[in-house]
């Protein structure tokens, strides 16, 4: 098993450039051209998810966001990044999936930490004693 894995980690990006080479082929755009514009994507998608990932984490820390949401948008980003800046079609089009996933964990944590729980509210008086 441990085989099988090494030579699927190995063979995909000499599938991948082979899958570019005959897309190239296929459209007449050079093959440099898509890998060039793909890894300058992927290294802007990668710049800029530094800096939201910092205020993410400031966020998270002062209460203000949920910190698995912005964990799990960071990593989302950062794979996706490293998908781009690999060479090769495939590679792209998985980056891409990866960043049109719906993934709204946030959503749900935010919900049960306002809530308190699954949607349920508290009620309450409050008095101010001098």
């Amino acid at each position: 098993m441990r085989f099988v894995v090494l030579f699927i980690l190995l063979s995909f990006p000499v599938i991948d450039v082979m899958v570019t080479l005959r897309f190239a082929r296929w459209t007449g755009i050079p093959a440099l051209i898509w890998i060039l514009v793909s890894a300058a994507v992927g290294t802007l998608l990668l710049r800029h998810e530094r800096g939201g990932f910092r205020a993410r984490t400031l966020g998270a820390l002062r209460g203000d966001q949920p910190l698995m949401r912005g964990l799990v948008d960071s990593g989302r980003k950062v794979l996706a990044a490293m998908l781009f800046i690999l060479p090769g079609i495939l590679s792209d089009l998985l980056a891409i999936a990866l960043l049109l996933l719906p993934i709204n964990l946030g959503r749900q944590l935010a919900a049960q930490a306002a809530g308190g729980g699954f949607g349920d509210s508290l009620d309450g008086d409050y008095r101010r004693i001098d």
